[in-house]
């Protein structure tokens, strides 16, 4: 899968499917239709000619996903937080973070388990105490709902910016973020990747919330770094296991240390660090200096 992901454009998008059958399936979703062939080719020299002649496509109409997902779901607890629905607000319990989503066409509604492992980092960056709390700002990149953006806010009741790349997304994100009561914390603004000129906070972001793919996530390293503020944190998540590696790595040549790696329902969420002190490389020294 991560093959295929490094060649899609920007307006698409992969995931891996469990049949009942207990094999594994790749969905792939365009904006408009894909070179047949070229992918042929792809999936060819991957996984062999076989899953190369199986390969087939077909237009889809436009569906409620999370409305789909929902059906039958219970509200989601992660640490202090529990997401829910407004049908199940008198199942929350008192002293719960809640963070309340209705089905729309926006992704990240806590029943996922990228979304559930970067909420249980959240709440463990908060239990660490003053110096965990982000002083500055946080980025929240591919925000879908705004669970991630809404949760971090109703935290430290700091400022936080949420990007999403799909205008429909970002409107149902801002409607979120009203109905939760934190709209004066939080921005919500449509934004590719980290271009936005609105995207750089004075002193640097000193947290960073990005629950997407391994290929844009590897995209987003550099131009994340020079977002960050020393000491800043970086939550990482849309990983499978096997795929939690190149994500570190991509990281790590920038200056990024792991502090935490969760393992959830078959996904990977990496929680990260900026040291205070950290030397690039230069052209004499090929190692980095954490301080």
């Amino acid at each position: 899968m991560a093959a295929v992901e490094d060649t899609l454009p920007a307006d698409a998008a992969a995931a891996l499917i469990a049949e009942p059958d207990g094999r594994w399936a790749v969905e792939l979703h365009f904006a408009r239709r894909p070179d047949l062939a070229r992918l042929r080719g792809l999936v060819k020299k991957v996984a062999g000619p076989k899953a190369a002649r199986a390969l087939w496509s077909a237009s889809v109409a436009p569906r409620d996903w999370v409305e789909a997902s929902l059906e039958g779901l219970q509200p989601v607890a992660a640490g202090r937080f529990v997401v829910h629905g407004a049908h199940d607000r008198a199942r929350v319990p008192a002293n719960a973070i809640r963070v309340e989503v209705e089905a729309a066409l926006a992704f990240g509604t806590g029943h996922h388990g990228t979304t559930r492992g970067c909420l249980l980092a959240l709440d463990a960056l908060a239990k660490g105490g003053r110096r965990r709390a982000p002083a500055r700002a946080t980025l929240d990149l591919g925000t879908g709902s705004g669970v991630l953006a809404m949760a971090a806010a109703k935290l430290w009741r700091r400022r936080v910016l949420a990007s999403d790349i799909d205008p429909p997304v970002v409107r149902i994100a801002r409607s979120n973020v009203r109905h939760n009561g934190v709209a004066p914390w939080i921005t919500v603004v449509e934004a590719n990747g980290v271009t936005a000129a609105r995207m750089r906070a004075r002193g640097g972001y000193d947290l960073v919330l990005a629950n997407i793919l391994l290929a844009p996530l590897k995209r987003l390293a550099a131009p994340m770094r020079r977002l960050l503020a020393p000491g800043a944190r970086v939550i990482l998540s849309g990983l499978l296991p096997s795929q939690a590696n190149a994500a570190l790595a991509a990281y790590r040549a920038h200056g990024l240390v792991l502090a935490r790696r969760i393992d959830l329902d078959g996904w990977t969420t990496l929680v990260m660090f900026l040291p205070n002190a950290y030397h690039a490389p230069s052209a004499n020294n090929h190692r980095g200096t954490i301080r």
